[in-house]
């Protein structure tokens, strides 16, 4: 007999299936309450909710494991490039050698924009956000390809999309640095891989040659494959509820970039960076911030440390520490804000009062030190978050769409006035 939960409401029982994914999560299907009880749920910020079934990625917070299609994430990160963790993550099979080389053959074609997204920078003032560019950019990519708003989109239509936009971010976001550092914009070149035409974008110069350095290519490979995709967190959400009322892949994927600028959601990296600034600043003693993170009655919070789903240890961050010492080491810097954050890492990883609250440095921690190494500025820390997401905003509109899920549509307790006659404004005091 299939498991089942039972509700009792007024007297009444009622009884609702329970659903188990292939991990053994188990789940209340109460999409009939309302019809058969009048009532619905509250779950604020849906936190108990499942809005969707999904087979993209696995997440276990406690036991600090996460999964893409089923392959450990520790695997990929040490295996794969990143466009071919894409890849899987899009069609859900790792690719044969032909058809990884064709995706990254497309990809390479269409990473050229329209000459007017050029003159639409114009518009901006050099002082904007580099995540504002970034989703009115991406945004604006339905104005160039109407098509795309099409409910009845073929595969082959969809799969173009798919590569369009794959393509198109990286140059858009290295577009959005050189504007905002007021240097010439660089054009894509065919002749290299995905990670390193990016670098060359953002860092090239034409009065002189730009080496590619492959420690920092393998560091940016990690980095993105990481933060590729992480279950149904807020702009992963917002992607699938703006796709679920027809919207372009590229409407949705905007919308899932501005849903990432919260800082609350993907500016930890950046908060980061921010908080060795304001050490240093204070005169970099790391001893005096830690007892400050440990003063209950103190408001100032160590950033990068501890994650609000992993309740034990972040997966990605033990990957990403190794990227980074890797890149410190093999670059040679002496940065003396690299220095606070190696002594907070050290203070956390040893001192028992973290220990005992498992407030271990999370991948927004290293991301940041890996960034800032390579040169790449604070406000440019989301856009790089957002290029490494975008494979995992695209397997879950295509999925949603693939599945013809329902358009999103959130109840509501209404907690407002009760009905009342409109006073003229003559008579309002």
């Amino acid at each position: 007999m299939a498991e089942s939960a039972e509700l009792i409401l007024d007297g009444k029982s009622y009884s609702f299936p329970v659903t188990e994914g292939t991990e053994h999560e188990k789940a209340i299907d109460i999409a009939k309450l309302r019809d058969q009880t009048g009532y619905i749920t509250i779950d604020s910020g849906y936190k108990n909710t499942g809005a969707t079934k999904s087979a993209i990625t696995f997440l276990d917070g406690e036991e600090g494991i996460l999964r893409y299609r089923g392959y450990p994430i520790e695997q990929l990160a040490e295996q794969s490039s990143f466009l071919e963790v894409a890849y899987l993550l899009i069609y859900g099979t790792l690719p044969t050698q032909a058809e990884l080389d064709n995706f990254s053959h497309q990809i390479t074609k269409h990473t050229l924009v329209h000459e007017d997204v050029r003159k639409i920078f114009d518009g901006f003032p050099s002082a904007a956000h580099p995540m504002a560019i970034l989703s009115s950019l991406i945004c604006a990519l339905t104005a160039f390809y109407p098509e795309s708003v099409s409910p009845d989109l073929s595969k082959e239509e969809i799969d173009l999309n798919v590569i369009r936009l794959m393509a198109k971010i990286s140059t858009i976001a290295a577009w959005t640095y050189k504007n905002n550092m007021g240097h010439p914009l660089n054009y894509p070149r065919n002749d290299l891989d995905y990670c390193s035409n990016f670098l060359y974008m953002m860092f090239s110069f034409p009065t002189e040659k730009y080496e590619i350095d492959s420690r920092i290519v393998s560091a940016l490979n990690k980095l993105l494959i990481l933060h590729a995709d992480h279950e149904q967190n807020c702009s992963t959400s917002t992607v699938r509820l703006v796709g679920s009322a027809n919207a372009s892949l590229y409407g949705s994927v905007s919308a899932g970039i501005n849903a990432l600028w919260g800082p609350l959601h993907g500016g930890a990296n950046q908060e980061v960076l921010e908080m060795l600034q304001a050490i240093q600043k204070d005169g970099g003693d790391t001893s005096k911030f830690i007892a400050k993170a440990k003063d209950k009655n103190d408001p100032f919070r160590l950033m990068g440390f501890g994650h609000r789903v992993y309740k034990n240890f972040d997966p990605r961050a033990k990957i990403i520490k190794k990227a980074a010492d890797d890149v410190l080491s093999a670059l040679g810097i002496n940065d003396p804000l690299l220095k606070i954050a190696q002594e907070l890492e050290q203070a956390a990883l040893t001192d028992e009062y973290f220990i005992e609250r498992k407030l271990y440095p999370n991948v927004d921690f290293y991301s940041g030190i890996i960034y800032r190494a390579i040169g790449i500025p604070t406000e440019m820390f989301t856009v790089m978050f957002a290029l490494g997401r975008l494979p995992g905003w695209i397997a879950q509109w295509k999925e949603m769409r693939e599945n013809k899920e329902p358009i999103g549509r959130p109840r509501q307790v209404y907690t407002g006035e009760l009905e009342r006659d409109y006073v003229g404004i003559e008579q309002r005091s």
